[in-house]
């Protein structure tokens, strides 16, 4: 009976596994800026289909190992099927500005799946010579682009660089953007635009700066799609039609209330965009609901649409007609501030939610504020300023998830502020941040390790987070998190661990080997800040005696030979803080090669790097004089 269970599992596991090549062979062309990436792992991943086929066929029982292998190639090639059907959709600009993130989550897949292959016997499996020789030469290629990770496109950086830098790009720097990004038309425009609003609607992870960044581009981008979309749609006979008939305004561009062509776009909490004048009478009279979709309004703040003002702009320009002006609104400001008084009526009905709403209106308030604490400066000012942060911590501790994260989100938001970094920490904030750490849901335990990085920025900070236990915590998601909590994790150890007091706790709280097995894992893309890590500390008694027991010398070597500039100058730290007081790990360096490489790097080196390089190089040849030989 046992064993029949196993051979309907195995069977499971391979029908599994073919059916995952079968749906990643059968996507449809990338579109995308990942076009090439996208392309070699499918066609890669494709070329494993014989070997599933071919032992599905042949009823072969599988050894232990082999089924093991298998199990962790079904999770590599489902995370790939996800991933390619991600970045096959969504905002071209996004990719463009996430372009070195996506690379290396292509390059960390790749990695997965050729870890997954290297763990198959192959000899053990009953299989013809020409798939055997099939999936040995896919398994080199997986091999091969291990180690030779491939990026998006080169250019593209150093294009979007020059186009938001200067005033008046190059017209041919903005013609090659606009190619690479595939927006040659103002209709490529406008699915931009709704791609990315619904990127920022769904995602709470796009940072601001991106958000800020995207109606420039856009504006700058017009000056070529013009010419080229009004030349390359139209003929001859059609332009001179075109000029003797009013254009249809696109529906994207018109007010759902009115109907007419927008002047002054904004967008409400329910994600619909109308006429500013017009919503807002609609508001002014009492309503309290979305015009278009009938949702209740969870505050009426109105946010600027800008990407879409530059699109209706584009679009007047393209066909003729005179850019809108927006009409004068009755808004005032407060002096000293940019936070109209609509705006700060609708964070002081929120707060109203927060502190006396049932666990519903509280969660949608939390959440309301988390983003509009996010969205600007002047919105972090004004929510602090009307008593919100104590509120958001008291909801640190609520027992519905949901709620939790978007305080913990908020607060993080909120931090940016320097000023609110205070207030958060005075109102007794850290302990229940470090409290969502260990036991919130991931999202939550991601965005409490960034805000406590982000208020270790004041040195008092980092002494009262390290008392309240937060390091640990912080290991157990550097261990065990997402990639991006990983990366907050990191950053925030490493900050904390400026302070000597927490370096003696995050070592005694087992950092070092978390640290270690991230060295020498290049696809976990955690390398850089494990190094940095670890060279701070080196500089502590305990962290050398506690780094030089994990034999770190030659995957220290190996980076110093092979690893970027500032990664080499970290294995130097690291490297220098071993052999200054340990003659026995200046003999394993020496054996590893290190007179040699030190050498190419006290030439080539950072200043840092140079120093540390030679003064190592002195302890080598000191031991040399010293030796009996000698």
């Amino acid at each position: 009976m046992e064993s029949t269970t196993i051979t309907d599992s195995t069977d499971e596991l391979l029908s599994q596994l073919a059916v995952l090549i079968k749906e990643i062979s059968g996507l449809a062309e990338c579109k995308s800026l990942c076009k090439k990436l996208h392309g070699n792992l499918v066609r890669r991943i494709k070329l494993l289909s014989p070997l599933f086929e071919e032992l599905r066929d042949s009823n072969e029982d599988l050894n232990v190992e082999t089924v093991k292998g298998f199990k962790v190639l079904s999770v590599a090639l489902d995370l790939a099927l996800t991933f390619l059907r991600l970045n096959d959709e969504g905002s071209k600009l996004y990719q463009a500005f996430e372009a070195e993130n996506i690379s290396r989550k292509f390059h960390q897949i790749t990695a997965q799946i050729e870890a997954a292959l290297s763990e198959i016997s192959y000899n053990t499996l009953d299989l013809s010579e020409e798939v055997r020789e099939q999936i040995e030469l896919v398994h080199n290629q997986f091999k091969r682009a291990k180690e030779k990770p491939e990026s998006i496109d080169l250019d593209l950086d150093h294009y979007i660089t020059i186009a938001l830098r200067e005033d008046e790009p190059d017209p041919a720097i903005l013609k090659r953007l606009a190619e690479k990004l595939q927006l040659r038309t103002i209709n490529d425009l406008r699915k931009e635009s709704i791609a990315f609003h619904e990127l920022v609607l769904s995602s709470d992870s796009v940072p601001g700066d991106i958000i800020d960044k995207m109606p420039l581009l856009l504006r700058k981008l017009k000056d070529c799609v013009l010419p080229e979309s009004s030349e390359a749609d139209t003929s001859d006979a059609e332009r001179g039609f075109i000029i003797h008939r009013s254009p249809v305004i696109p529906d994207d561009f018109r007010c759902p209330i009115s109907l007419e062509l927008m002047k002054d776009p904004v967008i409400v909490s329910t994600g619909q965009t109308y006429e500013r004048s017009c919503i807002q009478k609609w508001l002014d009279a009492g309503h309290k609901t979305c015009p278009k979709t009938q949702q209740a309004l969870l505050h009426t703040a109105l946010t600027p649409n800008y990407v879409l003002k530059s699109l209706i702009d584009l679009w007047c320009e393209t066909n003729g007609v005179e850019l809108p002006k927006a009409r004068g609104t009755n808004r005032s400001k407060k002096p000293g501030s940019s936070v109209s008084d609509c705006d700060r009526a609708a964070i002081t009905a929120l707060l109203k939610r927060l502190a006396n709403g049932n666990s519903d209106e509280q969660r949608a308030a939390a959440g309301e504020l988390r983003l509009l604490a996010k969205r600007n400066a002047d919105n972090r000012v004004c929510i602090a300023e009307t008593g919100a942060i104590p509120l958001l911590v008291e909801l640190l501790s609520s027992a519905d998830s949901r709620t939790q994260e978007h305080a913990v989100t908020a607060l993080l938001n909120l931090s940016i502020n320097d000023s609110n970094k205070g207030t958060i920490v005075n109102s007794g904030a850290i302990p229940d941040i470090v409290d969502v750490l260990k036991n919130g849901s991931m999202e939550a335990r991601e965005n409490a390790a960034a805000t406590l990085f982000s208020l270790s920025v004041i040195d008092e900070n980092k002494v009262a987070i390290g008392a309240a236990g937060a390091i640990p915590a912080l290991i157990k998601l550097l261990c065990n998190g997402t990639p991006r909590g990983k990366k907050d994790a990191a950053t925030a150890i490493f900050n904390l661990s400026i302070y000597q007091g927490n370096k003696a706790r995050a070592i005694r709280a087992g950092i070092v080997d978390p640290l270690m097995r991230l060295m020498k894992d290049a696809g976990s893309g955690m390398v850089d800040e494990a190094l940095a890590i670890l060279a701070i500390l080196a500089s502590h008694q305990e962290g050398k005696v506690k780094i030089g027991e994990a034999e770190p010398i030659p995957v220290l070597m190996e980076v110093i030979n092979t690893g970027s500039p500032r990664n080499r100058e970290n294995a130097t730290a690291v490297l220098w803080s071993l052999c200054t007081a340990d003659l026995e790990q200046l003999k394993i360096a020496r054996e590893n090669g290190a007179e040699e490489a030190l050498k190419e790097l006290s030439g080539n080196g950072t200043d840092r790097a140079k120093r540390k390089a030679l003064n190592i190089l002195e302890l080598l040849e000191r031991i040399e004089a010293d030796s009996p030989e000698n």
